[in-house]
């Protein structure tokens, strides 16, 4: 990998003063970033509330208006001197004078007088279907009145909004106040249609948040069928605004909502409330872009100051770094000196500091390094000498085996053949444990050695001890450190079949379990207690501390170690026992892995 040189051609101190001033500058930065858009996130959420509250507001108002405008409509359609009025219209007939002034005198005015008592209404009129009735203002009108208004030239009834009274010349009402009216037929079973209730409140009245007048807050009144209401006396920034958001608002048929909108550089926070019995939306927007833009603007200050307090940090910092690594340039300088040849050279301790113990370190290497050098000439002395006791020992070897073929052949001379024998299986014995095995050896090497091993230990006793093998031929090419069956065979011979003192029988036996390989050594003779064999697995283990000494468990724990050593922890040796009838060794070395290793041999 191509190493940067963007730093290579500077010094330390540089290097440590940009990589200080840039871990602040991103620790300050993280922290910069994560408060400001705590502020601004407290920003939104303290408008937001606000405008929950005002929604709320806003909902209360417009229930009661709805409330106030069924409860008169309904009082109105259950007139009975009204209704045979307008059903008297309707079938043409013309009321006398005398029922005229009673109908005005007593009806009309209590129905003047609920209207004049609700301060929310504008009024309630009722059209006749026809202009043969006599008009009794404010109440009873002609149909040609209705026709003057413009919900009216559209047939509609229901709910209709953003109006103007126009049933009069301007001169007795006023075309400028902005309307929300219940427009509901009045029918009668005989006659159809009789007349129509107009009942009207003003638009502020329903919808104050639409004309707070207020430059952040602003609102309007979206209906299900696609049409808008504002103020029409707001700004046009304003009017802009509510016409856009108005089509981005996805607040059809949505209960009350309060989101976080953003729009170009605008941000703003909008609620609505919605009306099912008016079929449409008050969406009230409080513009906060000020107050966000106050957060930022901060933001941006406490960058500039952080950029100034960097820079004169870095000029600190650079001051302090030189001034601690006065010593390190002085060591370098003298590295310098050395590399040029000049071993005499010592570094001149200056501080205490990690740096100081560097310089003093340094100067012990020099010191051993001359040392070092004038010693050079007697460890080659030194290495000749080992080279030569080495021979010397190869030497001593082939005369020891010279000799013992010397007796051998003497003993066969003299007819003594077992003492030929033996000294055969010591030769074998001799030659396999002194000469050097490159790896491991394989498990048929290890069972000659054995069995040259068993031929000499039974001159030692007056009853035999028998060998009894059981390992199939393939298993005979496996890998195993070497000497680490025999250990086995003797420890089962002088621990488990010498304290019996009769003929006995050691059991070497071998099978394959999947990818391994297990062996057993296994003798009948007196065994271990549970106790025992529970101590001999923790000294295998290293659990417990294996001292020098005869019975210890040292060679079994050997044996262990260079099995692990040679294949891993999976492998290694277990023990098992029964008191008075046997023990058991199990060696567990791979199969499966073993054949494609490098088979070690005698050489």
């Amino acid at each position: 990998m191509k190493r940067s040189r963007f730093f290579s051609g500077y010094k330390l101190n540089i290097k440590f003063t940009v990589v200080i001033i840039i871990t602040i500058a991103i620790t300050m930065a993280v922290l910069a970033g994560v408060l400001f858009y705590e502020q601004e996130l407290n920003v939104v959420n303290e408008s937001k509330s606000y405008m929950e509250h005002k929604t709320e507001r806003n909902k209360s108002q417009i229930d009661t208006c709805i409330d106030s405008i069924n409860m008169s409509t309904q009082f109105f359609l259950a007139d009975e001197e009204m209704l045979n009025v307008l059903n008297a219209a309707s079938e043409g007939r013309t009321l006398n004078l005398d029922d005229i002034v009673s109908f005005k005198e007593t009806d009309v005015k209590n129905l003047e007088r609920l209207v004049s008592n609700n301060p929310l209404l504008y009024g309630v009129r009722i059209y006749a279907a026809n202009d043969t009735v006599s008009e009794v203002m404010p109440v009873l009108y002609k149909s040609s009145r209705m026709s003057n208004l413009e919900w009216a030239e559209n047939g509609k009834t229901g709910w209709v909004f953003g109006y103007t009274d126009t049933a009069f010349s301007a001169l007795i009402t006023s075309h400028r106040e902005s309307l929300a009216g219940l427009i509901t037929p009045i029918t009668d079973y005989k006659n159809g249609v009789i007349g129509t209730i107009e009942a009207a409140v003003n638009m502020k009245t329903m919808f104050p948040s639409l004309y707070e007048g207020k430059d952040t807050e602003y609102g309007f009144f979206k209906t299900d069928d696609g049409m808008v209401y504002y103020d029409s006396d707001r700004n046009d920034d304003a009017k802009d605004v509510m016409e856009i958001l108005s089509e981005e608002c996805d607040c059809d048929s949505r209960d009350n909502f309060v989101e976080y909108i953003k729009h170009g550089s605008k941000k703003f926070v909008v609620s609505g409330v919605y009306s099912k019995k008016l079929g449409g939306t008050l969406i009230s927007v409080f513009d906060i872009t000020a107050n966000i833009r106050r957060v930022y603007n901060t933001r941006n200050f406490f960058v500039g100051v952080m950029v100034l307090v960097l820079v004169l940090l870095a000029f600190i910092i650079d001051f302090i770094v030189k001034r601690m690594l006065r010593q390190f340039y002085v060591i370098l300088e003298s590295m310098e000196k050395v590399r040029q040849g000049n071993l005499s050279v010592r570094i001149k301790e200056e501080s205490f500091d990690e740096m100081g113990e560097l310089g003093k370190s340094l100067n012990d290497m020099l010191d051993k390094i001359e040392k070092l050098m004038k010693e050079n000439i007697d460890r080659e002395v030194l290495v000749k000498n080992s080279e030569i006791r080495a021979l010397q020992n190869q030497i001593n070897a082939h005369f020891i085996y010279n000799v013992l073929e010397s007796i051998k052949m003497m003993a066969e001379i003299e007819e003594k053949y077992d003492i030929s024998d033996a000294i055969t299986s010591l030769g074998k014995l001799l030659r396999y444990s002194m000469r050097w095995v490159s790896g491991n050896v394989t498990v048929g090497q290890e069972l000659e050695y054995i069995q040259d091993y068993m031929a000499l230990i039974n001159l030692r006793y007056d009853y035999p001890i028998h060998l009894g093998v059981k390992l199939d031929d393939s298993l005979l090419e496996l890998e195993i450190p070497k000497m680490s069956l025999q250990p086995l065979v003797e420890n089962a011979i002088l621990h488990g079949i010498e304290p019996l003192g009769v003929e006995n029988t050691v059991y070497i036996k071998g099978h394959i379990e999947g990818d391994d390989c297990v062996i057993e050594v296994s003798d009948s003779g007196r065994g271990m207690s549970e106790e025992e064999i529970a101590i001999l697995r923790k000294r295998i283990e290293s659990e417990i501390d294996v001292n020098g000494g005869k019975g210890n468990g040292i060679g079994l724990k050997n044996v262990n170690d260079r099995i692990i050593m040679a294949f891993g922890k999976e492998y290694g040796l277990s023990m098992y026992s029964k008191q008075g009838l046997y023990t058991k060794a199990v060696v567990k070395i791979p199969a499966k892995r073993n054949r494609s290793m490098n088979v070690g041999g005698l050489k």
